[in-house]
C-alpha cells in the first residue's frame, strides 16, 4: 500500500483553487502508486475559514466542490483511488448544523465522511462555535488494510495523555479498537517554536502505544496569523519515520512499511526565520498585494523586517524608506543605505520629516504643550503617516517592525511605527531578534544571499530610536535580557508577580512596574496590525485580554482576613 500526504498551501474561501491544487497533487499522487491520499484539515476551504463557515450558500458551494473534485480524479482514471479531503459539512437535527469534516472520495462520489469529534476551544482555536462533535469513529477499507480517520484534535487529545483538555472521549483508542491497523491524522495545526519536536514525540508515543502506524498530514504556508510548518511524517510503532520537508509544499508518497533517515532538527532561529518568510509571502500574495515597503531606520527591526521580506518575496517587490528626523545620527543613515545595497534594493528613498516636525510642532503649540514625549511621539507619527501616504499611493502593503518586547510593554507609538498592514516580528522578542540576525548573516548562503545582508552596526550599536539627543532604550527600559524574562514569565506562563520574583530573583517593585506596563499597553495591541504567531502564547486572537480592567494575575488584595 502507498501512501501520500498531500502538504499543500490552501486559500481560505478560494473553492476553485484549492480544489484545483488538490486534484492536480492528487492526479500527481494516483500516477506514482498511491492507493490512499490524505489532505490536511479543512483544505478545500483553507484554515482557519472563520465566520465564513456562516455565510448562506458557503456550505453547499463546498459540497459541489468536493463532489467535482470526486468526479474528477475518476475522470482520470483513478476510480479505486481513495482521497481524504477536509471541508465543512451540514448534518441535521443539531443546535449547530455543521461539522468539521474529512470526505471519503471514490469512485467519483463522495463515499463516507468523518466528523471530527474534539473540537479544540483555547488559544486561537474556536471551533466550539461553528462546529458540532462528530460521534462515532470512522474506520475505512484501503485494499486489505483497514484505516482509521482523526482530524488533528482527534489525534492530540489520544496521544498526550498529560493534555489539560479533558474531553472525556479518545478518538485514537476508538479507531484502534474499531480494527484499524494505520491511522492518518489531517491537521492544520499552526506553529510555534519547538512544536515540530513536541509533534513527533506524541506521534512515536501513540504508534507505540497503539502498535500501529499514523500517517500524519500537514498544512503549510499562512492565513492571516496562523503560520503551518508542514512536517507531515508517517511513523510506525518501532519509532521509525519518513517524514516531509517543513514549510514546503510537497506531496510525500511512501510504502506504508517505508522507513528513512530523518533530517537534524531546525534550530530555533531557523525554524522562526521560516514561519515569519511563510508569514510575509503568504499574507501579501493571499490579500492581493504585489509590493511591500517599510521605513528603513538603520537599526536592527527593520533591517531584520527587511531582509525576510527578500527572502519571502524578492528584492524587486520591496521598497526602503529612510525618514531621518531631528536627531538622526548619521550612522545610522549609512547603515540603512548599507542594508539596502546588501539586499539588492534600490536606494532607500530618501524622505526627511525634520521640516515636517518644525512645522507641526509650531502649529500645535498654539494649543498644547507639545515637548517631551509628546514631540518623540509626533516625529513617529509624521513617520506613519509618510509610510501610509506611499502605500496609498503605490498600493504597496506596509510592514511594521515592532518587536514583542517592545509591543509588550507599549513602547510603540500608535498611527506611528505601529502603522502597517502586517508586524512580522511583533512575536519575536528583542533578544530573539538579535539572535535571529547574526544566524540569517552566519546562514546567508542557504538564504539565496551572496554575502552576510545585515551590517555589523545594525547588531552591535545600542538600540534606539532616535527620537532625542543620545538616546537609548535603556534609557527608559531594562535590558532586554532582563525584560523578557519578565514578558515570557508573565505572557507566555501566565504565573503571578510572586511567581516571577521567586524565578527571576527581581525586586517585587520591578516586577510589579513592567507587568503593570505589560497590562496597561493592551489597548494599544489591540490596534497593532496582526501579528503572526510564532509562540505558544502570541498577541492577538489567542490572548483575548479586556481592555478596561484592573484586576492584575496574584493581585491578593481580595484576600480575607484571618
Amino acid at each position: 500500500m502507498r501512501i501520500a500526504l498531500l502538504q499543500c498551501d490552501s486559500i481560505v474561501g478560494d473553492l476553485v483553487h484549492n480544489a484545483q491544487l488538490i486534484g492536480d497533487g492528487a492526479i500527481d499522487a494516483a500516477a506514482r502508486g498511491a492507493d490512499l491520499i490524505v489532505t490536511p484539515e479543512l483544505s478545500l476551504v483553507g484554515y482557519p475559514p472563520r465566520d465564513l463557515l456562516l455565510r448562506s450558500g458557503f456550505e453547499a458551494a463546498c459540497a459541489n466542490a468536493a463532489l467535482a473534485l470526486a468526479q474528477r480524479i475518476a475522470r482520470a482514471g483513478y476510480e479505486k483511488v481513495a482521497l481524504l479531503v477536509g471541508a465543512p459539512h451540514e448534518v441535521h437535527n443539531r443546535s449547530r448544523p455543521l461539522v468539521n469534516a474529512m470526505h471519503l472520495l471514490r469512485g467519483g462520489v463522495i463515499e463516507q465522511t468523518y466528523a471530527k469529534q474534539l473540537l479544540p476551544h483555547y488559544d486561537v482555536f474556536d471551533e466550539a462555535r461553528y462546529f458540532a462533535r462528530g460521534e462515532t469513529p470512522l474506520v475505512i477499507d484501503v485494499g486489505s488494510t483497514r484505516v482509521g480517520i482523526l482530524i488533528c484534535e482527534d489525534f492530540w487529545k489520544g496521544a498526550d495523555v498529560q493534555s489539560s483538555e479533558s474531553y472525556g472521549d479518545d478518538p485514537l483508542s476508538q479507531a484502534v479498537a474499531a480494527g484499524a491497523s494505520l491511522v492518518v491524522v489531517s491537521s492544520a495545526s499552526p506553529f510555534f517554536l519547538a512544536k515540530q519536536s513536541r509533534r513527533m514525540a506524541l506521534l512515536r508515543a501513540a504508534a507505540a502505544r497503539g502498535g500501529i502506524s499514523i500517517a500524519s498530514v500537514n498544512a503549510v504556508g499562512s492565513n492571516d496569523d496562523f503560520v503551518f510548518d508542514g512536517g507531515s511524517a508517517l511513523v510506525h510503532a518501532d519509532g521509525s519515520a519518513v517524514v516531509a520537508e517543513r514549510f514546503t509544499a510537497q506531496t510525500l508518497v511512501v510504502d506504508r512499511a517505508e522507513r528513512a533517515a530523518e533530517s537534524p532538527p531546525m534550530c530555533a532561529d531557523e525554524e522562526c526565520a521560516r514561519a515569519v518568510v511563510s508569514a510575509i509571502g503568504g499574507y501579501v500574495r493571499k490579500s492581493g498585494h504585489q509590493r511591500v515597503l517599510l521605513g528603513l531606520s538603520g537599526g536592527i527591526d527593520s533591517a531584520l523586517v527587511a531582509t525576510l521580506a527578500v527572502v519571502a518575496l524578492g528584492a524587486d517587490a520591496v521598497r526602503g524608506v529612510s525618514m531621518p528626523g531631528p536627531f538622526s545620527s548619521r550612522g545610522s543613515i549609512d547603515d540603512a543605505v548599507e542594508l539596502a545595497r546588501r539586499l539588492g534594493l534600490a536606494s532607500p528613498d530618501s524622505l526627511p520629516i525634520v521640516e515636517s516636525y518644525e512645522q507641526m510642532s509650531r502649529h500645535l503649540r498654539t494649543a498644547a504643550t507639545i515637548d517631551g514625549l509628546t514631540q518623540e511621539n509626533l516625529q513617529s507619527r509624521l513617520r506613519g503617516l509618510t509610510l501610509m501616504t506611499l502605500s496609498n499611493a503605490t498600493g504597496a502593503l506596509v510592514l511594521s517592525t515592532g518587536n514583542k518586547s517592545e509591543l509588550a510593554v507599549g513602547y510603540a507609538t500608535l498611527y506611528g511605527d505601529m502603522c502597517g498592514g502586517l508586524a512580522p516580528i511583533g512575536d519575536l522578542l528583542k533578544t530573539h531578534v538579535f539572535s535571529m540576525a547574526r544566524w540569517l548573516n552566519e546562514h546567508h548562503g542557504a538564504l539565496g544571499f551572496g554575502h552576510p545582508p545585515i551590517p555589523t552596526a545594525s547588531i552591535e550599536k545600542p538600540p534606539s530610536a532616535e527620537l532625542r539627543a543620545d538616546q537609548t532604550d535603556q534609557d527608559s527600559l531594562p535590558p532586554y535580557e532582563v525584560l523578557d524574562q519578565i514578558i515570557c514569565a508573565w505572557i507566555d506562563d501566565e504565573h503571578s508577580v510572586a511567581e516571577i520574583v521567586a524565578r527571576c530573583g527581581f525586586e517585587r517593585a520591578f516586577v510589579e512596574r513592567w507587568t503593570g506596563a505589560i497590562d496597561r499597553a493592551h489597548y494599544k495591541r489591540f490596534q497593532a496590525p496582526i501579528i503572526p504567531k510564532l509562540s505558544a502564547r502570541a498577541f492577538g486572537p489567542g490572548r483575548r485580554m479586556p481592555l478596561a480592567m484592573r484586576y492584575r494575575l496574584g493581585d491578593d488584595s481580595c484576600a480575607a482576613e484571618n
